[in-house]
């Protein structure tokens, strides 16, 4: 078994900025809520179910991600995982409207030993709506990694239009 667990060096971070053309608090509200959450995250061909969500420092975020989409579905049965995986995040900072840290207990990869990956959101109002920043710790080698660079940048592609929509009459 592989072991998941982080070197004493610092992990690696990467960091995803948006542009989005909507007040802060609707970019909050899909990232602190029920509604909010299950409307965008998720890679495409995934859908998730939130369970609870504890919105305060070491509170939880439950949630299933379930693969929907047939190419997800079969890709998931090839790599040994199951189709549906419940998830922990845990918050570690909250300062609303600007900045969510929790960090994700990643438990899914088959034969690695779960660990945790620190995520770190902050939105900041500008003049044309909210500049987000991402910055999430590497996974635990590089394959797992751009896995997860590919997963945000669907995410934050989801994320866009559900805030678009939102703008749209």
């Amino acid at each position: 078994m592989t072991r998941g667990t982080k070197s004493a060096s610092p992990p690696r971070r990467i960091t995803m900025e948006r542009v989005f053309d909507a007040p802060v608090e609707d970019v909050w509200a899909l990232w602190t809520t029920k509604e909010g959450i299950e409307s965008w995250w998720g890679p495409d061909g995934f859908s998730v179910k939130v369970h609870a969500i504890d919105l305060r420092v070491a509170g939880e975020l439950r949630y299933a991600m379930i693969a929907t989409a047939p190419d997800k579905v079969e890709f998931m049965k090839r790599a040994g995982m199951p189709i549906s995986n419940d998830a922990l995040v845990r918050y570690s900072e909250i300062v609303e409207n600007r900045l969510l840290r929790y960090v994700n207990h990643a438990d899914f990869v088959p034969g690695v030993e779960p660990y945790d990956v620190e995520t770190v959101v902050e939105l900041h109002s500008t003049p044309k709506g909210v500049r987000m920043v991402l910055t999430f710790e590497a996974m635990h080698d590089a394959h797992w990694t751009k896995m997860a660079v590919m997963g945000w940048e669907s995410q934050l592609d989801r994320l866009g239009k559900v805030l678009a929509n939102r703008r749209t009459p």
